[in-house]
């Protein structure tokens, strides 16, 4: 959490909350391939393995904001798991919570899918990509 983070009722934006999904997000699964330079290895390469030309996309994002999370000048604890893998998507699941109580204040899921970047189409799941994915499925969803 960045003290700029705040909003006038000083609890963290829920803006914030996103790109905090994105992070949590990219620290799991990789950076897509050419962006920035490296650093750690992430948990799973999956968006820094894909083949040239495919973009690994959001299709969509569902957040409830539990309880508000507020500003603390120690990181959040942010849990990442996959929860469905379909053939051409999958859902990457969070949970937000306060660093110091253990509440969870944000619960989240994101819709992601591969696509060809000439032609704009939805990819199949490759055998390798699911299998990256299978360790991390958990079944119940919180």
């Amino acid at each position: 959490m960045r003290w700029g983070d705040m909003d006038a009722y000083g609890h963290i934006n829920n803006v914030q909350i996103v790109r905090m999904l994105e992070e949590a997000r990219i620290a799991a699964f990789g950076p897509p391939a050419g962006a920035g330079l490296p650093g750690i290895d992430p948990h799973v390469s999956l968006f820094n393995e894909v083949p040239k030309g495919t973009m690994a996309l959001v299709v969509d994002h569902r957040i409830r904001y539990v309880k508000t999370l507020e500003y603390r000048n120690v990181p959040a604890l942010v849990q990442v798991w996959v929860g469905a893998v379909k053939g051409a998507s999958f859902d990457i699941h969070y949970l937000v919570q306060d660093p110091v109580t253990g509440d969870d204040c944000v619960k989240a899921s994101s819709h992601l899918a591969f696509v060809d970047e000439v032609t704009g189409r939805v990819l199949r799941l490759t055998p390798e990509q699911r299998q990256l994915l299978e360790p991390f499925i958990e079944r119940k969803e919180h």
